[in-house]
């Protein structure tokens, strides 16, 4: 704790002479309180009140009673805490946000404010207050509940929904994903859909090789989806197939399964994981809806699913012209109905049947037992990050459509809000214009807009992590997770190394200089090396330092700590893992084939040599001194 708020008050300091003020009083205001109230205060208290600052921004003015933990000074209107710099961006007397507020000081109140706002803790990791564990048993507890409440409003969303609306909302989606549609349901009739297994978890706690081992499928996926043309290598292996394969009917297929994983201090997140067969299948969906919507000269400028960069532009431009608006939605995912998804897909059958019989439609929901779902699919679908992005983009169109009074056409979408409507997740960009339309659009369908993360009548604008003020990026860096102590901590030694170089490339220096004092005093070694170098090392625009020279090729050297992080063992053999190796090597016509799999060519350059081992997510990652190259 004592090194966490050394590095608040070094901040401190080294944003007070940016700014030209004092931050001697905020530093120990900050020490007395967290010597009361525990870590909870730099993750929780303080990120409310930045939360709070950046509504001000917004506005235009302080609002004393959004910071109800602090004082205000008696003389003026602005909270006591941190009034050196708030005075530099609002008016001391009134609290108007000034004409031209200083930048600097922006990004001071932000970086000060939620700088630990995101940090978690390790299991039994506690503050002064057993409260502010990482997943509290009883925030662990809420959140299933308001997960369990969730389904129950969409479902009451559904039912009041005015037919009208989806009769519009198919009209628009129709207009704009007709021919992905299209495509992806041709690929489904002609089984061109090519699964394959992610190395995460899966309900039925199947190990990451042992899916491709897997005899368990779902009579709603045979029926497009046939075992024999996805579970096994080729036609030689139907007699095995047919011996050990449970098909599960509709009412004993294995539930998704919800779990907690921390996201803050202040609660959790809730996520779904799959069984086994369902990701499999939804990951040959999702690669051809994906391939369809690259090939979309719209779409792919209106939807991202990898690249946050053009969100960032978007909001940047926004920020300065104030003609885009950015909006963050609330459990977008789990307010997704399933009635959303089957309206897009009514005109496209085979797309349909397959959407649907890749959709887990039960839950085991921890203190709830096992749900039957009305929202399409929680975090862990392979489908759901796709179709939430399409139902929005589909509801933010309807919002323009409303607020213009006349149908919206494909041309008309082309030619004038190309450039002015993106999203990516439940990072939203829209035209200030219309921005209220298309937040009643949302929230007729269901959704909740977070007025707090949304942004569109002052000069900041936030999306996909970055924040911009009028211009100007004013992100900041955020300590995500506790300092380490000794050099075994790996987790810790690998996220404190990278905290460093944020520190160094945002420019707080003297931060990033104490984070070089802490590191070498846990490593034997911390040179300066280049960004793309694999040692944990010091980052700088001297460039990188180096040692010796390799006797064989004649590279620099430099001795350093390096990250080890070895997949688990996880023995293969058999058909599974033919049928992984065959898998790794896309091609068109999987299934069955009048000649056997085995006779296809497979790049033996590009196949991990110990894939049939070992594989999975690494269980821990360790760090090991050696030579390494520094770029």
């Amino acid at each position: 704790m004592k090194s966490l708020t050394s590095l608040w008050s070094i901040t401190a300091h080294e944003m007070a002479v940016r700014c030209c003020t004092s931050a001697t009083q905020d530093i120990n205001t900050v020490l007395r309180r967290v010597e009361h109230e525990g870590l909870s205060f730099l993750a929780i208290t303080l990120a409310d009140f930045g939360k709070a600052t950046q509504k001000w921004l917004d506005q235009g003015l302080v609002v004393p009673s959004d910071a109800p933990s602090f004082g205000r000074k008696r003389l003026t209107g602005l909270p006591a805490f941190l009034s050196g710099f708030l005075g530099r961006v609002f008016d001391s007397s009134s609290g108007a946000l000034l004409d031209e507020p200083d930048i600097e000081a922006i990004f001071a109140l932000r970086q000060l404010t939620l700088m630990f706002s995101k940090i978690a803790l390790p299991d039994d990791g506690l503050s002064k207050s057993s409260s502010t564990r990482v997943v509290n048993p009883r925030r662990e507890r809420r959140a299933m509940s308001e997960f369990v409440q969730c389904e129950q409003e969409v479902r009451e969303s559904d039912a009041r929904l005015d037919p009208s609306y989806m009769e519009d909302f198919k009209r628009i989606s129709n207009m704009l994903f007709a021919e992905v549609f299209a495509k992806v349901d041709r690929d489904v009739h002609f089984a061109r859909l090519w699964p394959k297994h992610g190395p995460g978890a899966v309900a039925d706690r199947l190990s990451s090789n042992a899916k491709f081992s897997m005899r368990t499928w779902t009579t709603r996926l045979q029926r497009v989806m046939p075992a024999e043309e996805y579970l096994i290598p080729n036609r030689r292996y139907y007699d095995e197939l047919e011996r050990d394969t449970t098909f599960l009917e509709p009412g004993a297929e294995i539930p998704v399964r919800v779990i907690t994983v921390p996201k803050t201090l202040k609660s959790p997140r809730i996520i779904a994981i799959e069984p086994a067969a369902m990701q499999f299948a939804q990951q040959a969906v999702l690669r051809s809806i994906l391939d369809a919507i690259g090939e979309d000269s719209l779409l792919s400028r209106m939807i991202g699913f990898d690249d946050q960069d053009p969100n960032r532009s978007m909001a940047q431009e926004g920020s300065h012209s104030g003609d885009l608006a950015t909006l963050d939605l609330s459990e977008a995912s789990d307010r997704v109905s399933n009635q959303h998804v089957r309206a897009m897909l009514s005109d496209f059958p085979e797309l349909l049947w397959a959407v649907d019989a890749t959709r887990s439609r039960k839950a085991d929901v921890p203190g709830h037992g096992v749900i039957r779902l009305a929202k399409y699919a929680s975090m862990g679908s392979a489908l759901c990050f796709p179709f939430e992005a399409m139902v929005f983009l589909t509801l933010i169109l309807m919002g323009i459509e409303r607020e213009l009074s006349a149908p919206l056409s494909r041309e008309l979408v082309v030619n004038q809000y190309r450039e002015q409507v993106r999203v990516f997740g439940d990072d939203l960009i829209v035209p200030r214009d219309n921005v209220l339309s298309v937040v009643d659009e949302l929230e007729n369908f269901g959704f909740r807009v977070n007025i707090s993360k949304s942004y569109w009548t002052g000069r900041f604008r936030e999306s996909c992590g970055r924040e911009y003020y009028d211009g100007h990026d004013v992100s900041i860096v955020k300590v995500r997770q506790m300092l380490p102590t000794r050099r075994q901590d790996a987790d810790g030694i690998i996220a404190a190394v990278a905290l460093r170089n944020q520190f160094y490339w945002t420019g707080l220096w003297r931060s990033a200089a104490m984070m070089d004092d802490l590191l070498r005093g846990l490593l034997v070694e911390f040179p300066n090396v280049a960004p793309s170098s694999p040692l944990l090392g010091r980052q700088s625009c001297l460039g990188y330092q180096f040692q010796t020279i390799d006797r064989y090729d004649h590279s620099p050297l430099t001795r350093g700590y390096y990250v080890i992080a070895e997949s688990p063992p996880d023995h293969l053999e058999g058909t599974g893992a033919l049928l992984k190796c065959l898998l790794r090597d896309p091609c068109p016509g999987f299934g069955l084939m009048s000649e056997p799999r085995e006779s296809l060519a497979i790049d033996v350059a590009s196949v991990d040599t110990e894939h049939l081992e070992r594989s999975g997510r690494p269980e821990r990652v360790s760090i090991k001194l050696g030579w390494k190259q520094p770029f």
